[in-house]
């Protein structure tokens, strides 16, 4: 992680394919196209890949959210369960809905604790959303269990997570509906780009409708489709599916790399007393695009993440202080500083965050490293760099 790191020749030929035919818009201008459909390609490969029988491209994660929950029937005045632990467009996806994002805590898994989901549980209550932060998962039965018992609808944010693998089903697969996301930084990558993955079929054709402006996508004349209801602009382009199309080709190249990576840093600091391994649930293969652990405290954690930054390790977080990843920086949230008005249920809940109790959070997330794991390291470099950790870590005591 990230895919941009190899680059290479099929990324180009499948870039090229577009240029040569002028067609950057994926629907429409059948004649000029020469037979390529990159952002139809993608999908199907995109279907195979996570053994699901429906896959709609869209914009970006964060779209992939938003069109997942409208496909799904989540809007004005709805409740949807998150984690703490995530970034900040999982809220933002939520609210453009209309919907109310109600926060609550994360366990050693770094994903939803199902006690705090089951205590969050109100008659507004319409989904729950898992994010598989940093590559790996929580609890799914009990999450499955828990919504198939309230009847609520099981979304899987698997933004961070593409080949992560829970009782030998890909991560994004388990849920009612799963999103990816493809944006520069993640282990496939078009640049901007995400996915709606599900196997209800209402699901997808809603997301396929709702993500084009509300087309119907029948027949061959985009000009006379018609709209059975209110739709927006979610639309990947050709240009950046292409570039998807090659790198989801290359998800078992990637995913090798990233594991051997990880199991040489794993291994260097297994057998410090400090260091304590995130809990992956029996049954689960993490994706290997990060390494977590926790330390002692959060003193600790600041004391060994300054010494990282100081010995040139990079990419290597503690995320209590973030203002991207964790609700303790997320004042705009909080304080619901918002350009256009807010419903007052959703401004009531946003309040409620200023002084609602996520000591349980704080616990896990305050001595949590983590570590993000790099494809185009050499074995020696991540052999030095494990070297280098373990004696920051040492040094720290």
């Amino acid at each position: 992680m990230p895919g941009f790191e190899l680059f290479g020749d099929l990324e180009r030929k499948e870039v090229n394919d577009v240029l040569d035919n002028g067609v950057l818009m994926r629907y429409g201008f059948d004649g000029m196209r020469k037979g390529h459909w990159k952002a139809k390609e993608l999908e199907a490969e995109l279907a195979k890949t996570f053994n699901s029988e429906h896959v709609q491209l869209v914009s970006s994660g964060t779209a992939a959210v938003s069109v997942a929950l409208a496909s799904a029937g989540v809007g004005a005045g709805d409740e949807v369960i998150m984690p703490t632990f995530t970034f900040v467009a999982s809220f933002e996806a939520i609210m453009m809905l209309g919907a109310i994002p109600v926060l609550v805590d994360v366990d050693d898994t770094l994903t939803l604790d199902p006690k705090a989901v089951e205590a969050a549980i109100t008659p507004k209550t319409k989904a729950v959303m898992i994010v598989q932060m940093c590559g790996s998962m929580g609890d799914m039965d009990a999450l499955r269990r828990i919504c198939n018992t309230n009847e609520l609808i099981f979304v899987e944010d698997s933004c961070q997570a593409i080949g992560g693998t829970y009782k030998g089903k890909p991560l994004g697969s388990i849920a009612d509906v799963g999103c990816f996301s493809f944006d520069f930084v993640k282990t496939i990558t078009c640049g901007e780009g995400g996915a709606v993955v599900t196997n209800n079929k209402d699901y997808y054709i809603n997301a396929d409708h709702y993500s084009d402006h509300g087309h119907d996508h029948i027949g061959s004349d985009r000009g006379a489709e018609t709209h059975p209801f209110l739709g927006y602009n979610f639309r990947i382009s050709e240009l950046n599916a292409a570039v998807g199309l090659a790198q989801v080709r290359r998800l078992p190249e990637f995913i090798e790399l990233q594991k051997r990576n990880y199991t040489i840093i794993r291994e260097t600091l297994v057998d410090l007393p400090e260091v304590q391994f995130r809990t992956v649930p029996e049954g689960g293969e993490e994706s290997y695009a990060f390494l977590n652990f926790f330390l002692p405290d959060l003193e600790f954690s600041r004391k060994v993440s300054k010494a990282f930054k100081e010995n040139g390790i990079d990419v290597c977080w503690n995320y209590y202080d973030n203002n991207w990843h964790y609700i303790r920086e997320w004042h705009h949230l909080k304080d619901a500083k918002s350009l256009y008005p807010l419903s007052a249920d959703l401004k009531h809940e946003l309040s409620e965050l200023k002084t609602k109790d996520f000591s349980q959070s704080d616990h896990f997330i305050g001595r949590n490293i983590s570590c993000l794991i790099k494809l185009s390291w050499t074995e020696e470099e991540v052999k030095l760099r494990a070297e280098k950790m373990k004696d920051c870590i040492i040094k720290s005591r």
